[in-house]
């Protein structure tokens, strides 16, 4: 993979000082532009990279105050963008990550196949016993989440630093919308899906070594819970019923309508046959339970229905087809 690529890293740092270094020299001579972005970082990773990198491919970028992973990776972007590269890496600071993986994430993007990628750490079954058991499980946890409030029913391993994207699909993010700190891989996933952006994992290892990580589980999981049904319900607006209607966006409201008076009619009913000690008539009992259980058939049918509508052509070959259909007129 040549140099006339135009591929740009973007490294977010924030006390990765003892990594950083080692994280720059392992990226390899098919990346053009490296972008360290000082996050306001406490060490002064910027300044400490600026008088030990050799690297003339780095550049230093600094924040005024603490913006989170999500803004260090935006300002990243905005100079990606600007200096005309066409491939976008996201990397880590805290060697965590092999960067000789980038060809691989970058590779599906040059043929057209995706506009995202990102990384999986959960494809190999050996590789994951790695992990720490806590959070794995949190992981699962989360990719279910994301599954249902991004739209991309194929991915796992939602949190994962690892991407890559094609500056034509960056161009159209809403870079001042996307969350800046802990969720932003995460609602990165439902801006891509809005725009119907093609995202595709890609199998890497999991790796631990002495990095402390500044995520607290306990004190997002709230956060996470709030922000993942904001988006779910944005999601299904947008796709169903503000861009586009199918027999889906009947199925959904219909479904849960019918499964809601299900609940309520026979819990009202079950409350009041114990408070007079009198049993439920058959008509009862079915009048409760039928629009329960079409409901949920219905509910099921949307979400069949959703997990097939995954974006199937690259917006980036979309957006350079009309682009060119553009000038020849």
């Amino acid at each position: 993979m040549s140099v006339e690529k135009k591929i740009a890293v973007v490294i977010p740092s924030f006390r990765v000082r003892n990594h950083i270094l080692t994280v720059i020299s392992k990226i390899g001579p098919e990346v053009s532009r490296i972008y360290v972005v000082d996050d306001f970082c406490p060490e002064k990773s910027g300044e400490f990279v600026e008088l030990n990198c050799q690297d003339t491919r780095v550049s230093v970028l600094r924040h005024l105050e603490n913006q989170g992973v999500g803004g260090a990776v935006m300002t990243g972007y905005q100079a990606a963008i600007d200096d005309g590269m066409e491939i976008i890496v996201k990397v880590d600071g805290d060697d965590q990550m092999e960067p000789h993986l980038i060809s691989n994430f970058v590779a599906p993007i040059l043929a057209g196949e995706a506009d995202y990628t990102k990384g999986n750490r959960f494809f190999d079954l050996e590789e994951i016993r790695a992990m720490p058991k806590l959070r794995l499980f949190g992981n699962s946890v989360l990719s279910f989440m994301t599954k249902l409030s991004s739209g991309y029913w194929d991915l796992f391993d939602p949190t994962n630093g690892f991407t890559a994207i094609h500056r034509d699909v960056a161009k159209h993010l809403p870079f001042t919308k996307i969350s800046r700190r802990y969720f932003f891989e995460t609602d990165i996933l439902f801006r891509l899906n809005t725009l119907r952006a093609v995202v595709m994992d890609i199998p890497m290892d999991a790796k631990y070594g002495d990095e402390v990580s500044n995520l607290k589980v306990s004190k997002i999981v709230g956060e996470f819970l709030v922000k993942h049904a904001r988006n779910l319900i944005k999601r299904i607006f947008y796709n169903y019923y503000l861009r586009d209607m199918s027999i889906a966006s009947i199925e959904l409201p219909l479904g849960v309508l019918l499964f809601l008076f299900g609940v309520i009619y026979g819990g009202y009913n079950w409350v009041y046959g114990l408070s007079i000690g009198a049993t439920a008539s058959s008509g009862t009992v079915m009048l409760s339970s039928l629009p329960i259980i079409l409901g949920g058939q219905l509910i099921l049918a949307f979400i069949a229905y959703d997990i097939s509508a995954l974006p199937s052509r690259a917006l980036h070959k979309r957006i350079s087809s009309f682009r060119k259909y553009s000038e020849k007129k």
